[in-house]
């Protein structure tokens, strides 16, 4: 069933990494790779094929877990970006782009939260036939 509530916040995640992709096109670590941009597009994919198999539950935890540590990643890169920035009174705009892997991952998180309440309530279920 599409209509479950963790599909909500897979969704939710899909659309922190859709912003990522448009906020993070400035992104510059390792020169002209577009590491930000194919990661994106990873986590958008990952995301749809995770809400799609909603009947696979243990696939749908692997897809979350998978995004779950490429979000961690970019995190981590965003971070150290932020970090080498020259800032200070003259720049003092560095950017927002770390917010959305950490929304993305707090997503995630509670979309798994959610699939294992489904998978122990299908088991439960199932021992009761």
């Amino acid at each position: 069933m599409l209509q479950r509530i963790q599909t909500v916040w897979i969704f939710l995640a899909i659309i922190g990494a859709v912003f990522l992709f448009v906020t993070g096109q400035d992104f510059s670590l390792f020169g002209p790779v577009p590491f930000i941009s194919v990661a994106c597009v990873i986590l958008v994919l990952f995301g749809f094929i995770s809400i799609l198999s909603y009947k696979d539950r243990k696939r749908q935890i692997q897809l979350n877990k998978i995004s779950f540590m490429i979000n961690a990643l970019l995190l981590g890169l965003l971070a150290y970006w932020l970090l080498t920035l020259s800032g200070g009174i003259d720049f003092p705009e560095k950017g927002i782009e770390p917010v959305f892997p950490l929304l993305s991952i707090i997503c995630l998180l509670i979309a798994n939260v959610y699939i294992r309440k489904d998978e122990r309530l299908v088991k439960s279920v199932d021992r009761l036939r």
